[in-house]
């Protein structure tokens, strides 16, 4: 229909000059036509889009689709969670279902409605808590409407764990829930050095005493000065770590008691999964609680190469970290003449 109008509108402008009202009619009517094929072909959209979900499948599968809901305001259990939130605070939630506070209504009779809903803080640092060992605690008062809680635990590198009970008038409390252990971190790096050795004490002590040839004492003590000393003055020792007493002048020079020793020590530490199984040097070593290790190494000069591997439990993963440290160590010796 659009092409015929369109070729009368050619023959009316090529046939009379004067045909400029037929022209005009002629496109007043191609342009209803175009609104209508407009109208015409936004219906075919619209059924082709709707068409893309009349699929009897995405049908079904719409119909199975649920709306989304909010979380429900409880789950009717007894349960209380603690969680770290920085080295100095805590925040804790719980819940504790209509059942429970029946219960303990019909045990403590009037008591129930004279006691308070209490959070006690327990610090178990370093132990294994049995609900009366606890190092110290303190209560925080909440009304019956809580559900969670911050707390301020007041310092860094500690273990706590939180009872929600009821404290009643005479001053007994009554746990209810139990949270989980949870630890704060420190602020800084750990203070813990030389806690475990790669090998044991007196095993160092013989590879320090035999490595300056002093036999198998221990590098400490005032015994183990004196030998040095000795061994300096004598110049039967020769270490990049000690200073020498040979002097670049010929004359002879009393023997003075002035000395100096100086070495270095490497220590290595690490953390894992606490169950993973970590060698150090090829050397099985044991690992903390919390999975941290530390190692204390001779250090002599020159380059020292110390790879460490970490394996899983399930011996799926390993992970191995080498650290390479060079230690280079100069001497100098000068004697001022004497006038």
């Amino acid at each position: 229909m659009i092409r015929k109008i369109k070729d009368k509108i050619k023959k009316a402008a090529s046939k009379k000059p004067n045909a400029r009202k037929k022209i005009v009619k002629a496109g007043v009517r191609l342009e209803s036509a175009q609104e209508a094929r407009k109208e015409v072909h936004g219906f075919q959209e619209m059924v082709v889009e709707k068409a893309k979900f009349s699929h009897p499948e995405i049908t079904r599968a719409h119909g199975r689709r649920s709306m989304p809901q909010e979380l429900p305001g409880g789950y009717d259990q007894d349960k209380i969670v603690l969680m770290v939130r920085d080295p100095w605070w805590l925040h804790t939630y719980w819940e504790v279902c209509w059942a429970t506070f029946e219960r303990q209504k019909s045990e403590l009779g009037d008591n129930f409605h004279k006691a308070r809903r209490v959070l006690r803080v327990y610090d178990v640092s370093n132990i294994i808590f049995n609900g009366s060992n606890a190092h110290q605690h303190f209560d925080i008062h909440v009304n019956e409407y809580s559900s969670n809680w911050y707390i301020d635990a007041g310092g860094p590198g500690k273990s706590w764990c939180v009872d929600y009970g009821l404290l009643l008038p005479d001053g007994r409390f009554i746990t209810i829930v139990r949270s989980n252990v949870v630890h704060t971190p420190i602020v800084g790096p750990s203070w813990i050095t030389d806690e475990e050795w790669m090998i044991p004490e007196e095993m160092f002590a013989r590879l320090y005493g035999m490595g300056f040839g002093l036999g198998q004492s221990s590098p400490v003590g005032k015994a183990w000065q004196e030998r040095i000393k000795q061994a300096l003055f004598s110049g039967a020792m020769a270490s990049p770590g000690m200073a020498s007493m040979a002097s670049p002048v010929k004359k002879e020079v009393k023997q003075r008691k002035f000395w100096m020793w100086v070495d270095c020590e490497l220590i290595v530490y690490g953390a894992t999964e606490p169950d993973a199984k970590v060698t150090v040097q090829g050397r099985s070593i044991n690992l903390r609680q919390d999975g941290t290790f530390t190692l204390r190494f001779a250090l002599p000069d020159g380059k020292q190469t110390i790879p460490v591997k970490a394996v899983s439990a399930d011996e799926i993963e390993e992970r191995t970290v080498i650290p390479i440290v060079s230690r280079e160590t100069k001497t100098s010796n000068l004697i001022k003449e004497v006038k």
